[in-house]
């Protein structure tokens, strides 16, 4: 590293400036309950508290261990907060007393802890979260198993699953991270000594959680999340104070891949070291200017070697060298702290061939010193000599011909400055003129270009002109020196186009990519999602898609295609049922099925495969390696898209579930509560009427029959508006429109239920000029009574029920207005809602719940609204009102 590499890194000093004035974490951290980790923190604040740190203990889980109380004797104890829950009084951390407080430190146990519902936060690490902003230091305490991503490999390892958890960016923050460690069998003899549960739970536990194989394997995850946290403090500490390292505080494994021939056995290789260390490991690919004069075949081998080490579980990073490759490896190695650092061996090549190359290998085994450097080679190719590259030579004879127009231009210019300017200076206009050549055409054009300069500058502007002769010796040296500085500038020149061209291909993949994912991101279907991404790859691989997806018989089919096409050969099908299978490419440039013309890649990892797409040239041209690439990053996105159409498919499924059985549920409750109570009615009122040994007097008997009358009426309606819910839910409620008069239908209901509203003066107020309405008579009617029997439930006896109407602008009001207690507003749109019932309890109305649910169902039918309001100002009373459009002769001009 340089001098000017040796500099805090901004992001480590931003992470520290974020630090200033909150106040400081330590966790006291264990692998179960009863290692000590309160008796630790108890017993660190009171030392702080010997120094005269000003400590308060706001909550100190002690669970009666005499040892641990004593502990608390001196120190500044917070009092609990009570809270009444489930007809219990709880207690809980006053965090606004802790804050009004104000200590130096505070001591909050038992991090992990869920607090009472109703609590400010829902968790105790939030609370901790707002200790620390407002400047407290906390010292806490947390078992490994409460860890978020650890809690599943808990619970797989002990068969118990803690419901606690805290996020492990709060172990991260952490300033300190101090380890509580018991031995195993030590820890099982405090447990059996009744200090960690009380005597029942003692033998329970010991056979359950507290066994000793799974308190080794917490110890073991305990103290790895220490040396974790330890290790990223180590990191940061060195990036802030701008130390080069390693420090080898723990050990990280570098697998660098270049163009070694043994990419792969170097990853297998980390992967097993990395395995068997139970570390981390990292592959890293660097790419530079050399890299882009690579044969394809080295880059599709680098390419699959990272692909490799991606599922294999490493780390992976592409890093971008504007100088040696080495350094940028040794940097990133050293930024990383890494230990041991990985590399395969180059292939052999001949000692003319070696000049100008770099020998990665060899140069970080020598500069490497702080490392452990392991060069793993493959003997089973290691001895094959490197392939001589060919560098493709630019054949277009139109780049040539406008190189020969702008060396033609550059001497016009110059015989025309001849007289000007020094014939030294002429050199400079040919110059140019190569650069121009290198920046539009490429190397081997600029190359040719600085010869036929060099002829040019010779024949016409050295001495004795017009011959290739020469006979000064200043000029002899101008003239190498300008051919070498052409050549160079050229080269560079075109290496610059070279890049820039490079830089614009990867711009434009990945403006491909990005509207690619927006596309599908944005798709509502798996139509859409297929339908996209066959378009986007044939687009940008101009080649023929498929998308393909399982049929009946379980083998792929075509769902997707462009050009569009329905079928394959029996050797393409085969090699795309191969594909779905086993989850492995096939056909074109795969190692199974090769002869096939289709390449058909799997989209899905592991055994969840989603779909299979296949591609295809015109010229049965294999895949090339960049466009392989792209092609990965593609089917991956596909992938995703077609996950969340799954799940949200899936999730659409379990809602109507839901609600298919909250409406199941619902409807059993009406059938059994609302349904029965009329019949018990009707059968209490035939039975007596039956009897003959009741002597029953005609008043008596006139009762009888008007309840059973009643309540037949009522099972009768409650029976109507169930088939009328059936109707509408399958779209066969079809309203039957013709003019109808408002006060005839308001009228008639109020006559049809004449029985439910013996107990209540209703009141019409329709204006005998109202224009008729356009509607189905009989269901409106139907919407009125319902309207009318739900005012009559609710409203008092002997109070009065309002039905008024009024004519709009090709629409008529009418509203049905009681004094009952009146609908909450939360609740006045979804009284609408079927079986929904504002009064729940013993205490709740007959009904089913379905009436205003019936009747908004009706009324949109015929194209109109209603809607629930408060009747009176107080909220006291509903009106319910529906609009209904006017007959078309009656609307206004």
């Amino acid at each position: 590293m340089t001098l000017t590499d040796l500099r805090p890194e901004p992001d480590a000093l931003l992470a520290q400036a974020r630090r200033e004035g909150r106040g400081r974490l330590k966790i006291f951290l264990g692998a179960a309950p009863g290692v000590g980790k309160t008796f630790a923190m108890l017993e660190a604040a009171r030392r702080l508290h010997a120094d005269g740190a000003d400590v308060v203990a706001a909550v100190v889980e002690t669970h009666g261990r005499a040892e641990t109380e004593a502990l608390l004797q001196g120190l500044d104890l917070l009092p609990k907060r009570a809270q009444f829950y489930r007809d219990r009084i709880l207690h809980e951390m006053d965090l606004d007393a802790l804050l009004a407080r104000r200590p130096q430190l505070a001591l909050i146990d038992e991090l992990a802890h869920g607090n009472i519902p109703g609590s400010r936060h829902d968790k105790r690490w939030q609370d901790v979260e707002e200790v620390l902003a407002a400047g407290i230091d906390v010292l806490t305490t947390m078992n490994v198993q409460h860890l978020e991503t650890l809690n599943d490999r808990v619970a797989r390892i002990s068969g118990v699953r803690v419901r606690e958890t805290v996020p492990d960016a709060v172990l991260d923050r952490a300033d300190e991270v101090e380890l509580v460690d018991l031995p195993t069998e030590e820890l099982i003899a405090r447990l059996r000594a009744g200090k960690v549960y009380v005597q029942d739970q003692i033998a329970r536990a010991v056979q359950n959680f507290f066994s000793k194989g799974n308190l080794t394997a917490l110890r073991e995850m305990a103290m790895r999340a220490a040396a974790d946290r330890v290790d990223a403090q180590l990191q940061e500490h060195m990036r802030a104070h701008a130390i080069g390292g390693p420090w080898p505080a723990q050990e990280r494994i570098l697998v660098a891949l270049t163009e070694s021939p043994v990419s792969r056995t170097l990853v297998s290789t980390a992967k097993r070291m990395a395995d068997r260390a139970r570390v981390d490991w990292i592959a890293v690919t660097v790419t530079s200017t050399g890299s882009a004069g690579l044969p394809e075949a080295d880059h599709d081998a680098l390419a699959q070697a990272l692909r490799l080490a991606d599922r294999l579980g490493a780390e992976v990073a592409t890093l971008h060298a504007a100088g040696p490759v080495t350094d940028e490896i040794l940097d990133y190695a050293r930024r990383r702290n890494v230990s041991r650092i990985l590399l395969g061996r180059a292939r052999p090549r001949p000692w003319l061939r070696r000049i100008g190359r770099e020998d990665v290998a060899r140069a970080v085994t020598a500069q490497g010193r702080d490392f452990e450097v392991t060069v793993v080679s493959d003997p089973d190719r290691g001895r094959s000599p490197a392939p001589i590259r060919v560098w493709s030579v630019n054949r277009d004879p139109r780049a040539y011909g406008k190189a020969t127009l702008t060396v033609i231009a550059a001497g016009l210019l110059a015989l025309a400055s001849d007289r000007i300017f020094p014939v030294t200076s002429l050199s400079l206009i040919f110059m140019t003129g190569v650069i121009v050549v290198a920046v539009q055409q490429g190397l081997w054009p600029s190359l040719y270009a600085s010869f036929l300069s060099f002829l040019t500058y010779n024949f016409f502007f050295t001495d004795p002109r017009n011959t290739f002769f020469v006979i000064r010796q200043d000029q002899i040296m101008t003239l190498v020196l300008f051919l070498v500085a052409s050549v160079l500038t050229g080269n560079l020149a075109a290496r610059l186009r070279d890049r820039a061209l490079a830089q614009r291909d990867i711009a434009m993949r990945t403006n491909l990519l990005y509207d690619f994912a927006r596309q599908v991101a944005g798709a509502g279907s798996s139509v859409a999602v297929l339908d996209a991404a066959t378009s986007h790859v044939s687009a940008a691989l101009g080649c023929e898609t498929v998308l393909m997806r399982p049929g009946r018989p379980g083998r792929p089919v075509i769902e997707a295609a462009e050009p569009a096409r329905e079928t394959l050969d029996l050797r393409d099908a085969s090699a795309a049922d191969y594909a779905w299978t086993h989850g492995e490419e096939a056909g074109r440039g795969s190692g199974t099925l090769p002869a096939s013309r289709w390449l058909f890649v799997p989209v899905g990892k592991g055994d969840r495969r989603l779909a299979v797409v296949g591609i295809a040239y015109p010229d049965a041209r294999s895949l090339a390696p960049m466009d392989r690439r792209l092609l990965d990053a593609m089917t991956d996105q596909i992938g995703v898209a077609l996950e969340r159409i799954a799940l949200q498919g899936d999730l659409e499924q379990a809602l109507v579930t839901s609600e298919a059985e909250r409406l199941r549920a619902a409807l059993l409750s009406s059938v059994s509560h609302d349904l029965r109570t009329p019949l018990v009615s009707i059968i209490g009122a035939a039975s007596s009427l039956a009897d003959p040994t009741l002597e029953l007097s005609v008043p008596a008997r006139s009762t009888m029959a008007e309840t059973i009358r009643d309540e037949g009426e009522r099972l009768d309606r409650y029976i109507q508006n169930l088939l009328d819910m059936t109707r509408l839910g399958h779209g066969a409620l079809v309203p039957k429109r013709v003019a109808a008069d408002l006060r005839e239908i308001a009228g008639s209901a109020r006559h049809r239920l004449r029985g439910a509203l013996r107990d209540h003066r209703v009141e019409v107020s329709v204006p005998e000029d109202l224009p008729p309405v356009s509607v189905d008579p009989l269901l409106i009617e139907q919407v009125v009574m319902n309207l009318l029997d739900n005012a009559a439930k609710y409203a008092p006896d002997g109070s009065a029920i309002h039905v008024s109407a009024r004519a709009g602008a090709g629409w008529a009001e009418l509203s049905v207005s009681d004094d009952g207690p009146g609908i909450p507003a939360p609740a006045r749109e979804k009284v609408f809602d079927m079986f929904y019932r504002v009064a729940e309890g013993d205490g709740q109305r007959a009904g089913t719940g379905l009436g205003l649910a019936i009747a908004r169902g009706i009324v949109e039918a015929h194209g109109g609204r209603i809607a629930a309001h408060a009747a009176k100002a107080d909220g006291r009373g509903t009106r319910i009102t529906l609009t209904l459009p006017l007959s078309a002769p009656d609307l206004p001009s």
